[in-house]
């Protein structure tokens, strides 16, 4: 799971453009939206991207999205349950 954590930290940072942090600069358990790393929308499309590109997890219903993308721990929890289906 900490290794999921550290490549998805470093993915984001890739995807987003974020080049003013470092993977350590995140907390795995902050939020990605609002207070947290201050994502909008738009990221959360790229993050959509980002899990069916790499990882091959669609994700069927949108409003999941809130809950998969609140931290990148919820992230790697939600890869790690839906990779092996």
């Amino acid at each position: 799971m900490e290794e999921l954590i550290e490549k998805l930290k470093n993915e984001i940072i890739e995807v987003l453009n974020l080049e003013d942090i470092e993977p350590e600069d995140i907390d795995a358990d902050d939020p990605l939206f609002n207070e947290g790393l201050g994502l909008d929308s738009i990221d959360a499309l790229e993050l959509i991207v980002l899990l069916e590109k790499n990882y091959g997890i669609k994700i069927e219903d949108p409003r999941d999205g809130r809950k998969i993308f609140f931290s990148v721990k919820t992230m790697a929890e939600y890869i790690i349950e839906h990779q092996n289906n």
